[in-house]
């Protein structure tokens, strides 16, 4: 394991022997849908069609937060994250004693941030705020440390002169608060726990952010050196996400396993790190039906490198306006299905029936050197007992490769590599 001369990665090689000998044999958590009925916000007066409707809601109004540019703090660091991003959920314990929370999933945050006592300016949690004073494996980190000035964080402006953290969204909100070491509790799929010391937190005591709920903040996953994946001190995590038709069964996160995606089936492709997880996709196809994605979002050959990002946290898959207007025609043409008003004006090309896999036209995602091949599920969802709607939208600013195309596959990060694999999968029996 490399040890860098920053605080935050010392404090990782200390732990190197024990973590890389769990790591060895990796080990997944259960990722919580939030419609699952393991999540905080599962309403049992809800049918499947109006959570589903309020999934595709949720999911074009995440679309639009994305911007290619993103505002800045004074001196405190920035990331691009999006707000109200409340798809996937991880149960996780912080502090000693154990304090129970329910994290947002994000692999679009390069920290781990949770609200925390004394709350200065914070959303409407339900549940207990972590308290740190009650923690007794809780410390701030000092100013003078390494890693305070290694991630462009600020001090405290009183006397105990405490490193600072700070993110800004999308629609200006932000978290703001003490960057910090407590340890972290993840509770494995086979019901063990995982502890990780002195783990480098946020614990926030300004957060203007549209969460509601028991949410307690994020859990990041992104490449940066606070995320989780990294304080884990692993280069490879993949999860493996249930249909939204079968809430009874629980996705997947896991990390390590060497060889965690092998065999017949597998396609890779590069990742392009911008901040967030970009691919590079070329094309789309209708059955023979190429349709090469263009140059809608690229000025030079560099752009065209890293043109959508691969996100679990959206719902739909988001196309530039002209290449989801060639998608959406090709599709019509093929599909001798009566067409329907689309429902309360969210998804545009609907038709009256429950779909059957020889009434959808193979759709094939073509990213750099890795075709995806997706099926029914993952293209089309149902609104309601007889209407199916197209899983995809269109965008004036940056495209998504959501998580309904990602249903029911394998998918896979290798950060060393830099590389992201996909392979079919039945995720309810994974």
């Amino acid at each position: 394991m490399a040890c860098y001369l920053s605080f935050v990665l010392l404090l990782l090689c200390l732990y190197g022997i024990y973590l890389t000998k769990a790591l060895n044999g990796g080990f997944s958590v259960e990722l919580i849908h939030r419609d699952s009925p393991k999540s905080p916000f599962y309403s049992p007066m809800e049918t499947q069609f109006q959570r589903v409707f309020n999934a595709v809601r949720r999911s074009i109004n995440h679309a639009n937060h994305f911007s290619q540019g993103f505002s800045n703090l004074a001196n405190v660091a920035s990331s691009i994250v999006i707000p109200d991003k409340v798809e996937y959920l991880m149960s996780y314990s912080i502090g000693t004693p154990p304090f129970h929370l329910y994290g947002i999933v994000d692999t679009g945050s390069d920290i781990i941030w949770l609200q925390c006592i004394p709350c200065q300016n914070c959303y409407s949690q339900t549940s207990p705020i972590f308290d740190p004073s009650k923690s007794t494996t809780y410390q701030t980190i000092p100013c003078s440390s390494n890693s305070c000035y290694s991630m462009g964080s600020s001090c405290s402006l009183d006397n105990e002169q405490r490193c600072q953290y700070g993110i800004s969204y999308m629609d200006r909100s932000e978290s703001k608060g003490d960057l910090s070491l407590e340890t972290l509790t993840l509770r494995t799929s086979d019901g063990s726990p995982f502890m990780l010391h002195k783990t480098v937190i946020g614990c926030g005591h300004i957060n203007t952010l549209h969460f509601f709920g028991e949410t307690s903040g994020i859990v990041g996953l992104g490449p940066g050196p606070t995320s989780l994946v990294s304080q884990l001190g692993t280069t490879k995590f993949s999860y493996c996400l249930v249909p939204l038709s079968q809430p009874q069964s629980s996705s997947k996160l896991i990390f390590g396993y060497d060889d965690v995606i092998f065999g017949n089936g597998v396609v890779s492709t590069p990742i392009i790190l911008k901040g967030l997880y970009y691919l590079t996709l070329e094309a789309i196809s209708v059955g023979n039906n190429r349709l090469e994605f263009g140059d809608s979002l690229a000025s030079n050959s560099d752009e065209k490198k890293g043109n959508i990002i691969i996100d679990s946290g959206t719902t739909l898959t988001f196309l530039p306006n002209d290449l989801y207007s060639r998608l959406e025609s090709a599709i019509a043409n093929v599909v001798q299905l009566e067409r329907v008003e689309r429902p309360s004006n969210l998804l545009s090309l609907c038709y009256r029936v429950i779909l059957e896999k020889s009434q959808v036209p193979i759709i094939t995602a073509h990213f750099s050197g890795a075709n995806v091949q997706l099926s029914a599920m993952n293209t089309f969802v149902l609104m309601d007992d007889s209407i199916a709607c197209l899983a995809f939208s269109p965008t004036q600013t940056i495209p998504v490769f959501g998580n309904l195309a990602q249903q029911n596959f394998l998918v896979g990060y290798d950060l060393q590599k830099n590389i992201v694999s996909f392979k079919h999968t039945d995720c309810t029996k994974y």
